[in-house]
């Protein structure tokens, strides 16, 4: 068996499509654009190419973008001055802070601080208790799209046994919540989990999200199985650096009947569901309809 690859590349700019069809159909018909604004504090490489990459892509769907870059060594009252500043602004719909933030500030404190309305990150606390009851939320950029992701591949998820390896907030529980939302039958594993192999093996639908490098291996997977791999790891091999997720590709490829491949799996869904939570919050600001196939 060779699985078929679940291209996040391809899907993703259908979704970024979908997105700016409808942000030119408000520009239009209601005279709004979606406002996207992404708060960036200190010098993370990493963090920087993020957030270029998210101001590009908010450009080319056509919403306003706006970028806001603070010293590391801001305080942590500019910084929820900042916040509240963007949460009172009409013209900005999405509020992004982008993590990690520098050791001398409370990312749980700047977060909450978020108006939960404006939360496309999802990672609010009523956002969170929103999701986790079942009631309209904000949802976190990655697990969204891993959910998209699933439901056009297998139509209805309901009653197939989904496994999440990973238990973060970001993650692993929000995935959790969204599979069981779309009624299959969920366990959450992770790495002390006793004879992880085994419960990963009972799973219809296997999300690794555990953060180390190839670890779920083609032994791991019910043969036939959606294997989805949010993992993204740099490591050295044959004296080059590359990019692995946190399941070893070709012998779960061998397995699967389905997988993400990184990169170019879940990656780029994560900035275009961002896109859709930013288009999706300003039509709940201006009680307009929220997009079809673009929320949980």
């Amino acid at each position: 068996m060779t699985a078929k690859v679940i291209d996040g590349k391809a899907f993703a700019a259908g979704v970024r499509a979908q997105v700016a069809t409808a942000v030119a159909k408000l520009k239009e018909e209601q005279g709004i654009t979606p406002g996207l604004a992404v708060v960036l504090v200190g010098e993370d490489p990493a963090s920087k190419v993020y957030v270029r990459n998210k101001h590009a892509s908010t450009v080319e769907v056509g919403m306003n973008s706006y970028e806001h870059r603070l010293e590391a060594s801001t305080s942590e009252a500019d910084l929820l001055a900042l916040v509240a500043r963007l949460n009172a602004d009409p013209a900005v719909h999405g509020i992004l802070v982008q993590l990690p933030l520098p050791g001398h500030l409370n990312s749980d404190l700047v977060i909450n601080a978020i108006d939960p309305a404006k939360d496309v990150d999802g990672f609010h606390i009523s956002n969170v208790g929103l999701l986790g009851t079942g009631q309209k939320s904000m949802v976190p950029c990655t697990p969204l799209g891993c959910l998209m992701m699933l439901r056009d591949h297998h139509g209805s998820l309901a009653g197939l046994n989904a496994v999440v390896v990973g238990r973060s907030n970001i993650v692993g529980k929000p995935m959790a919540q969204l599979l069981l939302g779309d009624s299959c039958t969920v366990t959450i594993a992770h790495s002390r989990t006793k004879d992880l192999a085994a419960v990963c093996r009972g799973a219809d639908i296997l999300v690794a999200a555990v953060g180390r490098p190839e670890m779920i291996t083609g032994d791991f997977v019910k043969p036939g199985a959606t294997v989805i791999d949010v993992g993204i790891n740099r490591i050295e091999r044959d004296g080059k650096g590359r990019l692995v997720g946190d399941v070893h590709y070709a012998s779960a490829a061998a397995v699967a009947g389905a997988i993400t491949p990184v990169p170019g799996g879940v990656g780029p869904m994560t900035i275009a569901c961002l896109l859709a939570n930013t288009l999706t919050a300003c039509c709940r600001a201006h009680g307009l309809e929220e997009p079809k196939g673009l929320t949980a």
